[in-house]
């Protein structure tokens, strides 16, 4: 474990990791997943004619988008201003985001041959990534978590499989079944280098990490256990010695909530299909919930705004009285581009004052 993490933990507990741990919280915390983005002017004034990829390398400009909503929202935790595909294209694989697209790769993986081309990552390669962490150390309130973030080996599969975001996974699902051992094979190497990324960020000095499996939610329970388990559950079980929390997500996951949480999480991210207290019950005890405002609550107006966080506040209250170690207050996804910032300004008031 890193000097930083020694330091930084030491004393009176960040709110964040004391709900993810079991111990009682000075404040309910929060923070939003993409509170680091679109939203915030200062975001799109800073991003004019920067592309996203060259943002995520230039150590000064992660650092700066990451404070950012730390400044003006005062959560409780500072998400790394990054992306999942910044291992793939800092190992080499050519691949680029397209603004209202998404990831897109130039020569998708679909052959023996591709997965036996697609290459490892080393530790150096991501060395943008640890330098903004140990800028972001210096500047982050102690009381504030930096959360470290990597894509689960099956997200980053479906779009370099795909070539880019996709509604059925098809092409996939096909692999998948189809082939599996080509498929494992593939996983093997996406699991290598979401582990290498993990690992480098938590030696730089992350508080907590988040895995990504976005797109797990077109999975069956029983696809998810044969194909994709094993391959998430090595991720968790490689970075489980730094003693930091694991915080496992993924969007529509209602019915993979516990196959999830058994790879190894210590958090489990909760959409707002499902109502935390319910989630609970699905994980059983011993493991912290997080989530879940539907993103377009904060574009309803206040009134709206204070009743919805009012009903996720009490649902996360009985999600803790049946075993949850704590609720972690969050959205269901990621704050949406055109949400007024100030409007999540005042959500995060009123999580701190309700």
């Amino acid at each position: 474990m890193s000097q930083v993490h020694k330091v930084r933990r030491a004393g009176d507990r960040m709110p964040l990791i004391a709900a993810a741990t079991g111990e009682q919280p000075s404040r309910r915390p929060v923070w939003f997943m993409r509170q680091a983005g679109r939203s915030l002017p200062e975001y799109r004034e800073i991003r004019v004619d920067r592309g996203m990829l060259e943002s995520c390398f230039d150590p000064e400009l992660v650092c700066e988008i990451t404070m950012q909503p730390v400044r003006r929202h005062d959560t409780d935790g500072a998400i790394l201003f990054s992306d999942i595909v910044v291992p793939l294209r800092a190992a080499g694989v050519d691949l680029d985001i397209v603004a209202g697209t998404g990831p897109v790769i130039a020569e998708p993986v679909r052959t023996a041959a591709d997965v036996a081309a697609l290459p490892r990552l080393e530790r150096d390669e991501v060395g943008a990534v640890t330098s903004a962490i140990s800028m972001i150390l210096g500047e982050l309130p102690d009381s504030v978590a930096l959360i470290g973030f990597a894509g689960a080996p099956f997200t980053l599969a479906s779009y370099l499989i795909e070539g880019g975001p996709s509604r059925t996974y098809e092409r996939t699902k096909t692999m998948m079944r189809a082939d599996p051992e080509l498929w494992n094979q593939l996983m093997g190497k996406l699991t290598d280098i979401t582990i290498t990324s993990l690992q480098a960020q938590l030696d730089a000095g992350v508080d907590a990490v988040q895995l990504f499996d976005s797109w797990a939610g077109a999975l069956s329970v029983a696809d998810y256990q044969a194909y994709v388990a094993p391959h998430s559950s090595r991720v968790m079980a490689e970075i489980a010695d730094y003693g930091v929390p694991r915080i496992h997500f993924g969007v529509g996951t209602g019915e993979l909530l516990t196959a999830m949480t058994q790879v190894g999480a210590d958090v489990i991210g909760v959409d707002w299909r499902v109502p935390l207290d319910v989630a609970a019950h699905r994980v059983g005890y011993g493991v912290a919930v997080q989530g879940n405002l539907d993103p377009t609550v904060l574009m309803a107006g206040d009134a709206v705004m204070e009743r919805e966080l009012r009903r996720v506040l009490g649902e996360g209250e009985r999600a803790v009285a049946a075993g949850a170690l704590g609720h972690i207050v969050n959205l269901g996804h990621g704050v949406l581009p055109n949400t007024d910032a100030e409007a999540v300004t005042r959500a995060v008031e009123l999580i701190h004052t309700l």
